[in-house]
């Protein structure tokens, strides 16, 4: 039988197979960031993964960057999520939420004119996703956090955690990926502090482990994942060594015994940009928990790095926008929806919930 389609204990859970729906910002939550029915329905119909992870949702305002996407910080957000818990969980399946901050990778249009927070004032190189009608506009030199802010932020998360849990989430994601905030933090290209937040390797991951702390306070470790990008050069990140940098990080979150690692490995467009291809199995020695691999995976190719035990599960984000019943799709060796790039990002139902499924 294939390995992929085999159960994986992950924590209290028991996912029946290894093959997990990635987080893919899909910017088509209601208004004030309020899930809707069509968001339940969009999950429900992918309930046969082993898991799914929600897509990044703001811990606050001042975490949004991107124009229609969710939040966990109000009491209609958590409503809405509700929605979506409970069809996910009458159809049989399990759903993490992914907790997001996007600091400078933001603007000012968002936050009443004020500008977004970052460790330090290093603008993005590059644009912002279009919010006006106009291509997107330049990114913005974000205010770096005061010392005595950071800690509001932690805060920031782990009510996020709490309210994923009323919210009926099996657990949270921390999103530490993709030069999100706690990336921001992470590595040196855009940490230039001088105090306990900046320079040295553990002073730089000090803000994903504390927000991981946060969130392993709300809910059991097992239930807490974080997600991280070595390779990625998106949003223009960069880290003088990312190897002994991730390789701190993820060894750090070991220790505190978090459910999962899911690691991206390197894109084309990141070698394209220089960045370095740093393989999941770079991190194999030094976590011991689960670790999910990510990066354009066909199941083949997912197979594989299941064979070689370099991760546990597999997750699939195309894959899993186009074909709601991937699982079974692989177990029937059937043939893959294609796609449509032209509908990723917001609008409704076309080429969100109308793709099609086998025919039973």
């Amino acid at each position: 039988m294939s390995s992929l389609l085999t159960s994986r204990r992950l924590g209290a859970l028991e996912l029946p197979n290894r093959m997990v729906m990635s987080p893919m910002t899909r910017c088509r939550s209601g208004e004030q960031g309020i899930p809707t029915e069509l968001n339940a329905t969009y999950y429900r119909q992918r309930a046969s993964a082993g898991l799914i992870v929600a897509e990044g949702t703001q811990v606050s305002p001042q975490g949004v960057g991107y124009p229609a996407t969710p939040g966990i910080h109000s009491e209609e957000q958590v409503a809405g999520w509700k929605r979506v818990t409970d069809a996910v969980h009458a159809a049989g399946g399990r759903i993490f939420l992914q907790l997001w901050h996007c600091g400078r990778v933001s603007h000012s249009f968002f936050h009443n004119g004020a500008l977004p927070v970052a460790p330090s004032p290093v603008a993005i190189n590059g644009k912002t996703l279009q919010f006006r009608g106009d291509g997107g506009v330049p990114f913005e030199v974000p205010r770096p956090l005061e010392l005595s802010e950071i800690p509001s932020v932690v805060d920031q998360y782990r009510q996020g955690a709490k309210n994923a849990q009323a919210a009926g989430f099996d657990g949270v994601e921390i999103h530490g990926a993709f030069g999100y905030l706690p990336d921001q933090f992470l590595q040196d290209g855009t940490n230039q502090r001088q105090d306990d937040y900046g320079g040295s390797v553990e002073n730089r991951a000090r803000f994903l482990l504390e927000v991981t702390a946060a969130a392993v306070e709300v809910w059991r470790a097992d239930r807490v994942g974080v997600k991280l990008s070595p390779s990625n050069t998106y949003n223009d990140m960069r880290d003088s060594d990312p190897v002994r940098t991730f390789s701190y990080a993820v060894s750090a979150l070991s220790k505190m015994g978090i459910g999962y690692v899911h690691i991206m490995e390197a894109s084309a467009s990141d070698l394209r940009h220089g960045g370095k291809a740093i393989p999941v199995s770079a991190f194999r020695p030094h976590f011991e928990g689960t670790l999910i691999v990510n990066q354009d995976y066909d199941q083949s190719k997912a197979e594989a790095v299941l064979a070689r035990g370099d991760a546990d599960l597999v997750s699939f984000a195309r894959l899993f926008l186009a074909n709601p019943d991937l699982p079974t799709r692989f177990a029937r060796g059937a043939s893959l929806n294609a796609a449509d790039p032209a509908t990723f990002y917001g609008g409704g139902e076309k080429g969100y919930t109308d793709y099609s499924f086998l025919a039973s």
